[in-house]
């Protein structure tokens, strides 16, 4: 039977609002006439921006309560993939990121799941990494900037790539000898 406890459900709110937020970033309407601000990007920034404190929610309520399950350690970095992915391919679609960034950090996702599963299979557990952990908050401040249209959002996303290809590095090597 599936754990459906809070911290689970967090972490699967992340999963049906990232479509959402795709949704709102495709709504070109603007919001009253005293504002230049697209109601599409409010909804989907404020949308992204709940969606990403389940993140630190469920982890932590998750330890707090002593209630860590299987399910949720498969669906919180999944759900947090998934959210990230959601964003970075409707921002290039809008024409605000281009493709090549958001391609690096997508790859990287998919580089650190794949050494996770190969541990995991080896019954190695990879927590995630004081990196990681920087890495996805860059992620989500740049995110969040280039949906608002915020200055110097651009400079911030290319930050995050770095970090982002750093944590990359830094868990392929720390699972250096269980890949080879």
């Amino acid at each position: 039977m599936m754990s459906w406890n809070l911290p689970n459900m967090l972490s699967m709110s992340r999963v049906f609002l990232s479509p959402l937020i795709m949704v709102f970033l495709a709504v070109r309407g603007q919001f009253g006439t005293m504002f230049d601000v697209n109601m599409g990007d409010i909804l989907a920034g404020a949308t992204f921006i709940v969606a990403s404190l389940t993140d630190a929610v469920d982890g932590y309520v998750a330890r707090k309560r002593g209630i860590v399950t299987n399910l949720g350690k498969f669906i919180d970095p999944l759900a947090d993939k998934i959210l990230v992915v959601a964003a970075l391919v409707s921002l290039v679609e809008l024409g605000r990121l281009r493709a090549w960034i958001a391609v690096i950090i997508i790859s990287r996702e998919f580089i650190v799941s794949g050494v996770r599963m190969v541990a995991a299979a080896g019954g190695v557990v990879i927590q995630a990494s004081a990196w990681g952990k920087v890495k996805t908050a860059s992620q989500i401040a740049a995110i969040i900037m280039m949906i608002f249209g915020v200055p110097y959002a651009n400079p911030v996303m290319w930050g995050a790539m770095l970090l982002t290809v750093w944590s990359g590095l830094d868990y392929l090597v720390k699972s250096k000898d269980f890949l080879c």
